[in-house]
């Protein structure tokens, strides 16, 4: 029976690139995995031929002569120069280590280069500083690149040798009939490489600890618990490996007078009761630094809520703002002379329901509920 083509196999066209074969290897391979289809033998051996396949058109220079060849390049020892090919053992390595190795913690390392961690900045703002934005100067205690070594972690004038376990893999293979498992070699402990002459001021890590000054942008806008990214600020790589990132965690301290909902500000300001009962003005000032008037008419309840369109916090990225909302508490009078008490007394004797209709109303109402339990 004839070999069924290995593009077709893997679903792709003849000119596929590297990314979408290996995109397209995985779907097909995680579809009919054993674990995934236990007893079947028809996805046990759909799953053979995936590998097969994908081992072969990975390799440019095994694409290029099945391109030309076919199948007969790979079998009888043929022209292709594979005879000692085994099928689908490094490509079932390729994708146990893309669906495991990031959930095991793993990290991948090559010629001993290995990414620096990410790091955590926590940052507390004022409400200010968020309306208008600003740059902030901070410092991190973080582990940059070893000048003595330039990171490579070997003594000046010396180098690291290739580990003689792993040949500079890394990794160890053993294959046991169809499968393949990798596990990282104890000697160089996966970097694929031993310092013999350790660096003096690094100890052979390619990195010191220092303490580094770097400046942050905070947009104006920003909200609370935004996280900002700085690319290659984090801790330096071991050896010359690539930096990790800084992200810095932003929390804004409570105001004195604002309380934020996203855009929008709200803030309570205490009337006399006069001034709720007669009419009045009064002024508040706004996080841009200017006084806005704010007129509160007669017979103006508790709790009112006045909005000051525009008043608010800046919309990120954006020329829009929020509002301001204010909010009145009338005060009643506290530490009454003599006059002022028989004054008050004066017009509670001569104020009528028209003076109070809510508090009017709520009793009557009350009267009512009473006198229909009463039936």
């Amino acid at each position: 029976m004839a070999k069924p083509d290995y593009y077709e196999t893997l679903g792709v066209a003849r000119g596929v690139d590297d990314k979408e074969l290996k995109s397209a290897f995985r779907k097909k391979a995680m579809q009919f995995h054993p674990d995934r289809n236990p007893g079947d033998k028809a996805a046990e051996q759909k799953f053979k031929e995936i590998n097969e396949a994908y081992e072969i058109l990975k390799d440019p220079k095994k694409r290029a002569t099945y391109d030309r060849f076919g199948h007969a390049a790979f079998e009888n020892g043929g022209s292709g120069g594979f005879s000692g090919f085994s099928p689908g053992a490094s490509a079932f390595s390729d994708i146990f280590e893309d669906m495991f190795g990031e959930m095991m913690g793993g990290r991948r390392r090559s010629g001993g280069r290995e990414r620096g961690a990410d790091l955590r900045y926590n940052m507390e703002i004022t409400l200010e500083d968020a309306f208008a934005g600003r740059t902030a100067e901070i410092s991190v205690p973080t582990a940059v690149t070893c000048e003595v070594c330039s990171g490579s972690g070997s003594k000046p004038g010396s180098a690291p040798r290739v580990c003689a376990t792993c040949g500079g893999n890394g990794r160890i293979r053993a294959a046991s009939g169809f499968f393949s498992i990798e596990r990282t070699c104890p000697t160089c402990q996966g970097r694929g490489e031993v310092i013999s002459d350790p660096c003096g001021a690094c100890h052979g890590q390619g990195r010191v600890t220092r303490e580094r000054n770097l400046s942050v942008n905070i947009p104006a806008g920003i909200e609370d618990g935004t996280r900002i990214r700085l690319a290659g600020e984090g801790e330096a790589g071991l050896r010359g490996g690539p930096p990790g990132d800084l992200y810095i965690f932003l929390s804004i301290k409570p105001h004195e007078f604002f309380q934020r909902d996203g855009a929008d500000l709200f803030c309570r300001v205490p009337i006399s009761m006069t001034t709720a009962a007669l009419g009045g003005q009064f002024e508040v000032t706004t996080l841009d630094g200017t006084r806005s008037r704010v007129k509160v008419p007669e017979g103006t309840q508790n709790g009112r809520q006045f909005r000051l369109r525009g008043k608010g916090m800046p919309v990120m990225r954006t020329s829009n703002f929020g509002d301001l909302h204010v909010q009145v508490a009338v005060e009643t009078p506290q530490n009454l002379t003599r006059r002022q008490r028989e004054l008050l007394e004066e017009f509670e004797h001569i104020s009528s329901e028209r003076n109070n209709p809510e508090s009017t109303g709520f009793f009557e109402r009350m009267k009512n509920f009473l006198h229909g339990l009463a039936e």
